[in-house]
């Protein structure tokens, strides 16, 4: 199945999880989604990922959903920049979620970020999703 934004359908496949109770999901591998996965992992919204092979021999990535106290700690999980509509910033205008609490995703020239590490390397770059 082809998907043109993949980014977006595997935020909806964690979202869609993490909203039912699931411990893991899976997902089609690619180099984009491993480094927003990196970059959720190190900022500490999921446990981790690793990839796996399905039945027909396919790449996938099985991400661990992360919860503390029976709820997840994804409670907001939005796509910013979409294919129909590209949302580029500048290191002065990066957004901010939620007064500094939640994460903004960004690629830049020097790889896919958090909005912090975006502002202390001095870079902008396209808004993939906000995490909070």
């Amino acid at each position: 199945m082809s998907v043109n934004d993949p980014i977006g359908d595997m935020l909806a496949r964690i979202r869609n999880a993490s909203m039912r109770g699931k411990s893991t999901v899976r997902t089609p591998a690619s180099k984009i989604r491993k480094w927003v996965l990196d970059v959720l992992q190190s900022e500490g919204y999921i446990r981790g990922y690793e990839e796996v092979k399905n039945e027909r021999g396919l790449g996938e990535i099985e991400i661990s959903l992360k919860y503390f106290d029976g709820e997840s700690v994804i409670r907001e999980l939005r796509r910013v920049s979409t294919p129909g509509r590209r949302v580029y910033t500048s290191v002065k205008e990066m957004p901010q979620v939620r007064q500094g609490l939640g994460v903004a995703i960004v690629s830049t020239p020097k790889g896919v970020m958090s909005d912090a590490q975006a502002r202390s390397a001095n870079v902008g770059g396209e808004v993939l999703c906000m995490v909070f």
